[in-house]
């Protein structure tokens, strides 16, 4: 029950820093860019308080996959592990939902890049996102060292544009530390208001245990990366939002409906709107390159199992890329150009599939260790740290499916159709006892 599932072709390319990158560059995305300035009219300069509150369900849940990822490495885990823990209905409904949320997340990046890049010069918006997914699609066929290499470039590029924007605003004569305090000035009702925005800058931090055959010696590597990615990520973010509150001051940032690019007009005048572009860009696009990789391994994963066609385990010769499932991910985020762009619903549609993801991880670690107590010797938290920080995950994540209901039931509504949908097609498979379809023993 303990073992991991063999490596298939794959390569064991990623280090460290891969990791890292591509943990930080998954959660650094759009949502710095857009989340700021609601989170600030809702808490205020309780945003600093907020954003490291935020960080604690992520903490939590990133126990269990530090775990998992540590002691029982493969690719596609968000699918592998809860098929070998819980069941193989439950694993591939997880996936199922996560294919509509991957792919909807696919299309909102594209689309806010484009409409970024657009700040600086005119370009037809879809071809522009095609244009996105030929490139990332290039970049994933050709080997997962290219891809991550792809990853820690972008993530460089980044923080060093973090950086100048930082620097040149707290060290200029517009930043006013008074703009700052006090940080509960709002009440602490108000920080809790600003969390539902605010938790999305996590998401996505434990992305690199889902290429866990394609990790070098994961055993020191996953955990690690993985408390390094959340440090920081909430260092970033809190050095984002001082700049932005001592540049605007809290009402004005809360009214911009693009908090960074005003506070860099701000600190530098003309060059600040090209810097933020350039930023934003550079942060989109590497988590769209991460959720190429994380979704084209738990399509890989499903099919070796049998859950999808065995096609989908597939691994190319010469690239050693799961190159039929990367092919169906530029398929579905091609297809994903002819869907309405409601960025409130979409963005509701893609984090409960996540927390649903999240919860059964947690779970996952938890019927992991009763089975095998063992299993934590050597981890460097003990079996009752993982059990406690595994179950307080999975409740975080369950809380945070049921307030999202109270936002919007649409997006709801929409994942329990097309889960009808992997139902009928799950049943069937069973049913109709198709070669490859048998799972692997538990």
């Amino acid at each position: 029950m303990g073992q991991a599932v063999k490596n298939q072709g794959l390569r064991r390319n990623l280090d460290l820093w891969a990791v890292i990158a591509l943990g930080l560059g998954s959660a650094m995305g759009v949502s710095i860019f857009s989340a700021l300035g609601e989170a600030t009219r809702l808490a205020g300069t309780g945003l600093l308080v907020a954003v490291v509150v935020a960080a604690l369900p992520m903490g939590f849940i990133a126990v269990a996959y530090a775990f998992m990822g540590t002691v029982l490495p493969t690719s596609g885990a968000s699918y592998e592990w809860p098929r070998r823990y819980i069941s193989p209905a439950v694993a591939f409904a997880v996936s199922w939902l996560r294919i509509a949320a991957n792919t909807g997340a696919l299309v909102i990046l594209a689309l806010v890049m484009t409409r970024y890049l657009a700040m600086l010069v005119p370009v037809p918006e879809k071809l522009t996102m095609f244009l996105s997914f030929v490139v990332l699609g290039v970049a994933n066929l050709a080997g997962i060292g290219i891809a991550s290499n792809v990853q820690k470039y972008m993530m460089g590029g980044l923080l060093c544009l973090f950086a100048v924007f930082c620097l040149s605003g707290l060290s200029g004569g517009e930043w006013q530390a008074e703009r700052v305090t006090p940080l509960l000035g709002y009440g602490w009702m108000s920080v809790l208001a600003a969390l539902p925005l605010l938790i999305n800058l996590f998401f996505g931090i434990e992305s690199a245990t889902e290429l866990g055959d394609e990790i070098a010696d994961s055993r020191k590597t996953v955990a690690r990366g993985i408390v390094l990615s959340i440090v920081s990520a909430v260092a970033v973010y809190l050095l984002v939002a001082v700049t932005c509150l001592g540049l605007l001051g809290a009402p004005a940032l809360g009214l911009s409906t693009a908090p960074i690019v005003d506070a860099a007009l701000v600190a530098l005048g003309p060059y600040g709107k090209p810097l933020v572009v350039a930023a934003a860009l550079m942060a989109i696009l590497k988590s769209m390159n991460g959720i190429f990789m994380v979704f084209s391994r738990s399509l890989y994963a499903m099919g070796r199992t049998g859950a999808l066609p065995a096609v989908f385990a597939r691994v190319h010769p010469r690239w050693n890329t799961p190159h039929i499932a990367c092919l169906t991910v530029f398929a579905l985020a091609t297809a994903g150009l002819l869907l309405p762009t409601e960025l409130t619903f979409l963005f509701l549609a893609i984090g409960i599939p996540t927390l649903v993801k999240y919860f059964c991880i947690c779970l996952c670690a938890r019927i992991a260790l009763r089975a095998d107590p063992g299993l934590a010797d050597g981890f460097g938290l003990s079996r009752a740290g993982v059990l406690w920080c595994s179950g307080i995950g999975a409740c975080m994540a369950v809380g945070l499916v049921a307030v999202g209901f109270e936002t919007d039931w649409r997006p709801y509504a929409a994942l329990g159709i097309w889960g009808a949908l992997g139902a009928a097609l799950y049943l069937f498979r069973r049913s109709g006892r198709q070669p490859g379809i048998t799972t692997a023993s538990r």
